[in-house]
């Protein structure tokens, strides 16, 4: 039985947001208890009613209209507020003032901070350059960026001019950014003028040339300095550009429809280009506003840091905390540069609220031995984030232990295709180790078995059975939507299927084993990837590995890749006691049948492993992008392995 490892106080269970929303909406407050998943219920089973107090409760600026939801011909052509009207960026600039709005650092730890006051002028400045330049409603601008205050300015300055922003980082070459810019003909591309990572300076400006070299569609390339704009040298493009200091304008917020785009997402394209998701400017809004202040409980004056770059999805639900009043602590760089304490250090520095980083993150940093309750008091500390990856019951144990035994564990799991979360945090709810705790509000998850029922305590295709506001609103270049049918709606009749292999717990929480597409096929018994590498990853020699299925004519065979700490080889022992792992936390039918050490482990952009590139290579078929791959080099270890001779 698996024993909650945190509980919410009493004093911090009752002021948080979702028992104010709870209280506000008199449901699941019976006898003075606040009962989630009553509230749960009630959200899919009166969407109307729950969507509308949600932008009540928000206080979103703009005209929500008369119909909360659309419901067309199925779950696919559903939609939300079909009249409303509203301004992304206005609902995020709604502060003014001093206080600080975004606080930056680099790898070389100089520090920058700007005021909302000073936020809001640099999105004044670059919302003229934009305009100038012809930028209007429904346009495309894109950004070649770094995760700096001067790309958040550029992304919102974007939005409030109704247009539409899609980002890559600048660690993309030139063919990454091409599969994906060429794609949504972008009328203006921003890019940094380079990026520190490891220590080491990177330029990007002559690359980002290239890209607008190669795209007809890119009218003005405009430059944007890591460094700042008061110490660094201003590009040409930009010498008309007011200084800081003087007084804003004003920001021209022009109000779109509800589902009228705000951005382009890209999926990570390692099977092939990458697909185009467009999501609309209100269902980002407000699905991004209930995960953060219902499941997360962020509040105006909190602080939120999250570890990602601009070509992750996690950097827009990062940005959209603005909307709740947090400000944003950015850092830009290696996370484990000059060494894995540095994220810590800085979240004690800021008093940050909310941290988060992915499940690889926390998994280095428990190799590594960090314990920042050690060295760091953390005291504002409430919430820690990881997503990505599933987050073992070991990682979750050693975040309580090293991190701080106060906080709220929140492994969140959705995706780039819904620009947000199926499951996540609840702060009313305990943290069981290995789980998300619950299945987000107005999100009706359910884990289906092969015939397409529900089911409990088995694994299965996690599905959501109706509609929710932040669905992508279209593919690019799929005018009649086979794409975007194909993508979700295919394995089940007008239910939307995620791709993840998961289980839905007796307590309602999540337990996510890989993706779908990913899992092997042992003996007729399906199993996640995750279920192999979890017991794996237990052992302090391993620091990641990969599972795939290996077949030769019509036999088949578990192969389980390992990378291990420097300087240690991989013996015999070492194997016979990674089988007796799997074999004891999984099962017999998990022990792989051959266990191989690799110097390192394919990875996409946003440093999430991928198993399919590995088993196309191993069983020589080719990779179809591979610049879609952090570290495409690392496939050459997969290919002729004597050990699969």
């Amino acid at each position: 039985m698996n024993e909650a490892i945190w509980r919410p106080s009493l004093s911090r269970l009752s002021s948080t947001h979702l028992a104010a929303f709870m209280r506000r909406i008199g449901i699941g407050v019976a006898q003075g208890n606040l009962d989630y998943d009553s509230l749960w219920t009630y959200s899919i089973n009166h969407p109307e009613d729950f969507w509308r107090r949600m932008w009540e409760y928000a206080e979103i600026i703009g005209d929500p209209g008369d119909v909360v939801l659309f419901s067309g011909d199925g779950l696919m052509e559903s939609r939300f507020f079909p009249q409303g009207q509203l301004n992304y960026a206005e609902n995020l600039l709604r502060h003014d003032g001093a206080d600080e709005a975004i606080v930056f650092y680099g790898e070389d730890g100089v520090r920058r901070s700007w005021s909302w006051d000073r936020l809001r002028c640099e999105i004044s400045a670059l919302q003229t350059m934009l305009t100038l330049a012809g930028v209007g409603t429904g346009d495309r601008v894109a950004g070649i960026v770094a995760n700096t205050p001067e790309t958040v300015a550029a992304m919102l300055a974007t939005a409030a001019c109704g247009a539409v922003w899609s980002s890559c980082s600048p660690d993309f070459g030139v063919n990454g950014i091409l599969d994906r810019f060429a794609q949504i003909t972008p009328k203006v591309l921003f890019c940094m003028d380079g990026y520190s990572y490891n220590g080491k300076w990177h330029e990007t400006v002559s690359r980002a040339q290239e890209v607008q070299a190669a795209l007809s569609s890119v009218i003005d390339l405009k430059t944007l300095p890591y460094a700042g704009w008061q110490s660094h040298p201003q590009d040409p493009a930009e010498k008309g550009r007011e200084p800081v200091s003087s007084v804003s304008e004003g920001i021209a917020f022009r109000r779109i429809g509800f589902n009228d785009p705000l951005f382009i997402m890209f999926s990570s394209g390692t099977t092939g280009l990458p697909k185009c998701m467009v999501h609309g400017a209100g269902g980002t809004l407000i699905q991004h506003l209930k995960e953060h202040q219902l499941h997360c409980d962020i509040r105006s004056g909190d602080r939120l840091m999250f570890f990602t770059t601009c070509g992750w999805m996690m950097w827009n639900w990062m940005v959209s905390a603005l909307a709740s009043g947090a400000s944003l602590v950015l850092f830009d760089g290696s996370p484990l540069y000059p060494d894995e304490s540095r994220l810590a250090e800085i979240a004690e520095k800021e008093n940050v609220t909310h941290f988060g980083a992915s499940a690889k993150y926390f998994e280095s940093c428990s190799k590594a031995g960090l314990a920042p309750r050690n060295n760091y008091e953390l005291q504002h500390l409430r919430v820690v984030l990881s997503t990505g990856s599933p987050l073992s019951p070991e990682i979750f144990r050693y975040l309580y232990r090293a991190w701080k035994s106060d906080i709220c564990v929140s492994s969140i799991s959705g995706g780039t295709d819904i620009l947000g979360c199926f499951a996540g945090g609840c702060p009313i709810a305990p943290v069981y180790p290995g789980e998300c705790q619950k299945r987000l509000l107005g999100m009706d998850v359910q884990i289906f078995n092969a015939a397409g029922a529900t089911v409990t305590g088995e694994a299965g295709d996690l599905i959501c059975a109706a509609p929710h506001p932040s669905m992508p609103t279209e593919f690019i270049n799929d005018p009649d939507r086979t794409k975007y049918r194909r993508a979700y709606f295919s394995r089940f009749p007008d239910v939307w299927t995620h791709g993840d292999w998961a289980e839905l717990t007796p307590h309602g929480g999540i337990v996510f084993f890989g993706r779908s597409d990913a899992t092997l096929n042992v003996g007729g018994i399906r199993i996640g990837t995750a279920e192999i590498c979890r017991p794996t990853e237990s052992h302090e020699d391993v620091l990641e590995s990969l599972v795939i299925e290996y077949r030769r004519g019509a036999d088949s065979q578990l192969v389980l890749f390992v990378r291990l700490r420097d300087s240690v080889a991989l013996t015999a022992e070492l194997i016979s006691d990674l089988r007796r792992r799997i074999r004891s936390q999984a099962s017999p039918r998990h022990v792989p049948a051959r266990i191989i050490q690799v110097p390192d482990l394919p990875r996409t952009k946003s440093g999430k492993i991928t198993e399919l590139a590995v088993r196309n290579v191993v069983h020589g078929q080719p990779v179809n992008n591979v610049s879609a791959l952090a570290n495409p080099e690392s496939l050459n270890h997969f290919s002729e392995l004597p050990e699969l001779g």
